[in-house]
């Protein structure tokens, strides 16, 4: 392909129709949610300690809310890459997420319906012409509660076009000081005593102003070792775990090096190694910075919706347990590298009661590496209790 096109004309066929589900072939374990916590570096007791959980107002264990995009088998990216694109690559340009209010637990089986929605082409100084596609997930539980979902968005692009005109240029990870890093782990501890101090108490609405700004979250600096955590965490990346429904990475127009048998219920039976998407296949450049260089990045690089957990973690720990994310829209505009470090902040700019009569703040969030580089942009609405209530 000499040309500087992209020709996404067979998303088309696919737009509104449902596509196979994937399924876990257990019920849902309280260590899935433990594993997924320790992951995405969220020490909130509620979902890893037994005791702290058992006094709680759900009175067990729960799944964090960031944990439904677990259930999927590619990180909620399914129906936002459909249709074949020649010589294509995908990454992460975003999630919108709304909650219904039902709660996973252990125990729990969840279902994700999963429709292609829509997509636009635009050109960026990324990869020239670049598809950003979107399609939604819908998480219900074993008695049908519709617990969330997901409006996906993928970032489809010439693989090529984007080695061309990428920056490679920061090849090497940054390097801390040990007063740094101990600076650090103090900012990370802030957040989590914030959690430790509101406890089983109630965050109100009535004590929140337009104006105030949450306790600001640290994580990293993150490492291949950091990411390739992540990566196992995800529920599809176990061996024989999830009921594939078969999907051939050549087909969406992967080229050959980065295609490979990732979730191919076939090869899984046969090679397992072949078909784990970070040794071999589309994943392999987050973990591996030679893979990384082949699609236009300069080093080891963190999961999109691992951002997307971060924000929603954020602000789920600073609602505290009374409190609930019924609403996020984040949108990314850079990885995170292997050696950068994340810092989440956020702040209150409005109050109101909404149109389901929920008492709701919204707030601003900003996700930026050391270097003050913005990685992602987030709008969110938090329901908190009231006095009254």
């Amino acid at each position: 392909m000499n040309d500087k096109t992209l020709d996404c004309s067979d998303i088309d066929q696919y737009l509104g129709k449902k596509i196979a589900p994937a399924r876990m072939k257990e019920p849902l374990h309280n260590n899935d949610f433990r594993r997924w916590v320790q992951a995405m570096h969220y020490p909130n007791l509620l979902h890893y300690d037994h005791d702290f959980a058992a006094e709680s107002r759900y009175g067990r264990l729960l799944a964090p809310q960031s944990f439904a995009v677990s259930n999927d088998d590619g990180h909620g990216a399914g129906p936002a890459c459909v249709g074949f694109v020649p010589d294509s690559h995908l990454i992460f340009g975003g999630d919108e997420w709304w909650f219904y209010g039902p709660r996973i637990f252990g125990g729990d089986e969840i279902l994700n319906e999963k429709y292609p929605y829509d997509y636009v082409v635009k050109q960026t100084g990324f990869a020239g012409p670049t598809c950003f596609q979107r399609g939604d997930n819908k998480y219900y539980n074993q008695d049908g509660d519709y617990i969330a979902k997901q409006r996906s968005t993928s970032i489809r692009y010439r693989r090529d076009l984007a080695v061309e005109m990428g920056s490679l240029d920061a090849t090497e990870d940054p390097d801390w000081s040990d007063e740094e890093m101990a600076e650090i782990q103090g900012k990370k501890y802030e957040y989590i005593k914030m959690m430790h101090d509101l406890g089983h108490g109630k965050r109100y609405w009535e004590s929140i102003n337009v104006g105030d700004e949450l306790p600001a979250r640290v994580i990293g600096p993150h490492s291949i070792a950091s990411l390739a955590t992540e990566w196992r965490a995800y529920l599809f990346t176990i061996w024989g775990g999830t009921h594939r429904p078969g999907m051939v990475m050549a087909d969406f127009g992967f080229t050959e090096d980065f295609a490979g048998h990732e979730n191919d219920p076939v090869m899984e039976r046969d090679n397992p190694e072949l078909t784990d998407g970070a040794y071999f296949g589309p994943s392999r450049g987050h973990l591996f910075p030679k893979w990384a260089r082949r699609i236009g990045m300069p080093r080891a690089y963190g999961y999109g919706a691992s951002m997307g957990a971060w924000v929603l973690d954020y602000l789920a720990g600073w609602a505290g347990e009374w409190g609930m994310v019924v609403h996020s829209n984040a949108n990314y505009r850079a990885p995170a590298f292997a050696g950068d470090a994340t810092f989440l902040t956020a702040t209150v700019i409005d109050k109101l009661v909404d149109d389901e009569q929920r008492n709701v703040v919204q707030v601003d969030c900003k996700m930026k590496n050391q270097l003050g580089g913005t990685m992602a942009t987030a709008r969110a609405e938090i329901e908190l209790p009231t006095r009254e209530s």
